[in-house]
């Protein structure tokens, strides 16, 4: 069994900080929010944005710092693509397992590199505190969680329950994690085509987060 949500309660979304956003407004136009963590890397991404491209889709992607650094070239075709990119520390941090001092400078090292306010915490673990100091230096963060967890990183479930974790799961509003990395690309790049077909076919709109 699975040691995590793919579909996050409700409750765990009232219990978290304002500032942390587990999901977006539906609107008037149904719109889902697609999500890719982890990288750039030299593969996975460039499948990603092909994709993305192909149905007209924007995503956003939280990138660890240390891969923009060796990727740039790859980086740079995030923003000349039109989507948006965020923080996700310089080295994959774990927050429960760093302190705070230096987690708050990996995430100021990556914002040297990746211009935006938008934050997400690798693993989805972080400190109250951590929290807290974050938005005491800049009230302007947001930290984004999500609502479908597709598991692509999970190397014990195949590529079709990735695909059915986030069809049977999401909807207008959700934010929806997938990662462009070597670790999930087998599970990531099955699941993705049937997921934003899938969108295209109830006209949904497949857009970025605000940054």
């Amino acid at each position: 069994m699975a040691a995590y949500w793919v579909k996050t309660p409700k409750w765990i979304k009232r219990f978290f900080p304002e500032q942390m956003v587990w999901d977006m407004p539906a609107g008037e136009e149904p719109a889902v929010y697609i999500t890719f963590d982890d990288g750039p890397h030299p593969v996975a991404t460039p499948y990603v944005l092909e994709l993305l491209e192909k149905y007209d889709a924007a995503a956003t992607f939280f990138c660890v710092g240390n891969n923009v650094s060796d990727h740039p070239d790859i980086y740079e075709q995030l923003l000349q693509k039109g989507h948006c990119t965020g923080n996700h520390t310089y080295n994959h941090d774990n927050g429960w397992k760093t302190d705070n001092f230096s987690y708050l400078r990996s995430i100021e090292k990556t914002k040297k590199l990746v211009d935006s306010r938008a934050f997400r915490p690798p693993y989805g673990r972080i400190r109250f505190t951590q929290v807290r100091k974050l938005i005491k230096r800049d009230p302007t963060w947001r930290i984004y969680m999500w609502d479908v967890l597709s598991g692509d990183f999970d190397r014990d479930i195949t590529p079709d329950q990735c695909a059915e974790n986030v069809l049977s799961n999401m909807q207008p509003g959700s934010i929806i994690v997938f990662h462009d990395s070597e670790k999930a690309y087998e599970r990531m790049s099955y699941a993705l085509p049937m997921v934003l077909e899938y969108c295209k076919k109830q006209n949904w709109k497949m857009k970025a987060l605000p940054k």
